[in-house]
């Protein structure tokens, strides 16, 4: 089955986007790796992990990226099974490999890996881990981190979304289907009046993983000015999922992380929707406080989804996180969780999104 296993980033400097993701989304550190060229960070909470390199020396590969784009996701790894069948499988594909297969042994768990060149530039490292419970191994990381021994509100990476040039989804689609075997979810296009994009969502086939792709449809598109000043294909945000976005929410907005703005006439209409035993009032005051947004798929079900987009956390409006909790609801005997990624709230998020964007554009 595949899974998320971790992402990194290329930052201009490691120890301080390091005490940024400490001071800011609560991770925790879980130790540092440096040789000639880079220095990589390694920060954690519950299942997810993030790595963070910056370059040391002009030669280091961070430096080079960095001469060609803002900081940003330039690994996105997928834990799999038979690891060796789906090498040979790539390689036969014509794929470039950047790392070719290895394998590492420490403290009793076992790691496989290799690291493919994705759509764009982006790599995928794809890794197969025999672990404890105890400990968790990274690719390149000489030592063991500890496994998610205690409860973390953020339960794990609920989706990976890449930018793409206009005309290039469905070629990128393409390639996803051919090399790591992603089939169609769905596709939806969103427009106003200002802005525009399509997309078409892909999962793996246990649907543990979803790696939506857009493109843009208008030159004033986010999606476009997203690929203008990235310069090129990238992943444009990260979806952290929780079971408690309110409680989460509250501790990210004392911490001091900036959202998205959302209008208050969302909330007159959205009371409109919302059954009265959907939410407690508690629970609705809070979301209005903290603007978070909610899709309705079936009014009649509690089934919804919560979701919140910060704003881009780099100096360029490149990358941004959003969180996400998926309500369950129980329909005809059976838990039902809500899926989708709030199509709803698009005309809503995209608005705000362009405000944002105005103001860039008038300082």
């Amino acid at each position: 089955m595949m899974q998320f296993d971790h992402l990194h980033f290329y930052v201009t400097n490691a120890q301080a986007s390091r005490d940024w993701f400490i001071e800011k989304l609560g991770f925790e550190p879980q130790g540092c790796v440096t040789n000639a060229d880079t220095h990589t960070e390694i920060v954690g909470q519950g299942s997810v992990y993030f790595l963070l390199s910056s370059p040391r020396t002009d030669g280091s590969p961070v430096a080079e990226y960095l001469h060609q784009h803002p900081p940003g996701i330039v690994d996105v790894a997928f834990q799999i099974e038979d690891i060796e069948s789906a090498f040979q499988r790539i390689q036969a594909e014509g794929v470039k490999i950047i790392q070719p297969l290895r394998q590492d042994s420490i403290k009793n768990c076992r790691l496989k890996w290799f690291t493919i060149l994705g759509w764009g530039g982006l790599h995928h490292t794809l890794v197969e881990q025999h672990n404890s419970p105890q400990f968790k191994l990274l690719p390149s990381v000489p030592f063991a981190l500890p496994g998610s021994q205690v409860y973390s509100p953020i339960i794990g990476i609920d989706h990976a979304v890449l930018n793409v040039d206009s005309g290039d989804l469905e070629a990128a689609v393409d390639w996803y289907k051919r090399v790591l075997l992603f089939q169609p979810k769905q596709a939806f296009d969103i427009q106003t009046q200002r802005s525009g994009l399509h997309s078409q969502v892909l999962v793996n086939s246990q649907k543990t993983v979803q790696f939506p792709i857009n493109e843009p449809t208008s030159e004033t598109s986010q999606i476009q000015e997203f690929i203008e000043v990235h310069r090129g294909a990238g992943i444009q945000h990260i979806a952290l999922k929780t079971d408690n976005i309110i409680q989460v929410v509250g501790q990210l907005r004392r911490r001091g992380l900036p959202f998205i703005s959302v209008s208050p006439h969302y909330y007159t209409r959205l009371q409109q929707q919302l059954n009265p035993s959907q939410l407690s009032p508690t629970d609705w005051q809070k979301i209005k406080e903290y603007e978070i947004l909610i899709d309705l798929p079936d009014q009649a079900s509690e089934a919804m989804l919560l979701q919140i987009f910060t704003q881009p956390i780099f100096d360029e409006p490149t990358f941004f996180f959003e969180f996400i909790e998926r309500k369950n609801a129980l329909i005809n005997g059976q838990l039902i969780e809500a899926e989708g990624f709030g199509e709803g709230n698009f005309k809503a998020l995209f608005e705000a999104m362009e405000q944002e964007q105005i103001k860039r554009q008038m300082t």
